[in-house]
């Protein structure tokens, strides 16, 4: 009975490991990637600052391990208020996800917007938690090639949505 979800937890592990090799590959081998200092706001977020905070153009490796888990949960519903297992909404997604690899993530989206180390939107990078819309209304995590894992809304499974259809509000790393 076990046997199941842990097959699933890997395969999407391996696979959002490949996903960000073949992605973010190139970034790696840029030494301008690693250090440096970068100030930013996201949209609609205010200013903040990000000084050497983080390491630009490098995945978190609880970010990528908490995108492989939150991708175990494909196809299930959104639920406004969910934090599953049969169903979610946006947040109790990220948090379930991010709790999997020991990350004690807040409940909501806007705390979720404060939570962990800022990341310019540029030096955005596949495990990465995106708060979404001009509001902050919305999240998932970043899964590279453009697009967001999240549970997007009712009607709508868990699943990958293009990001350009949202405005960035924030952007953490874990």
């Amino acid at each position: 009975m076990t046997r199941k979800p842990l097959r699933r937890i890997f395969v999407g592990f391996v696979v959002a490991t490949f996903a960000t090799l073949l992605l973010a590959g190139p970034a790696w081998s840029d030494p301008r990637t690693f250090t440096g200092s970068s100030s930013g706001s996201a949209s609609g977020s205010g200013t903040g600052s990000a000084s050497g905070s983080v390491a630009l153009g490098v995945p978190s490796p609880r970010g990528l391990a908490a995108l492989a888990i939150a991708m175990t949960q494909t196809g299930k519903p959104y639920e406004w208020g969910a934090t599953g297992p049969n169903s979610w909404d946006c947040s109790g997604l990220v948090q379930w996800a991010f709790r999997m690899v020991g990350v004690n993530m807040p409940r909501t989206t806007w705390q979720q917007a404060n939570a962990g180390a800022p990341v310019p939107v540029a030096a955005m990078a596949p495990g990465d938690v995106v708060v979404l819309n001009n509001d902050g209304s919305h999240v998932g995590i970043y899964a590279g090639d453009g697009k967001i894992f999240n549970a997007y809304g009712r009607g709508v499974p868990v699943g990958f949505t293009p990001l350009r259809q949202f405005a960035i509000y924030a952007v953490r790393r874990f």
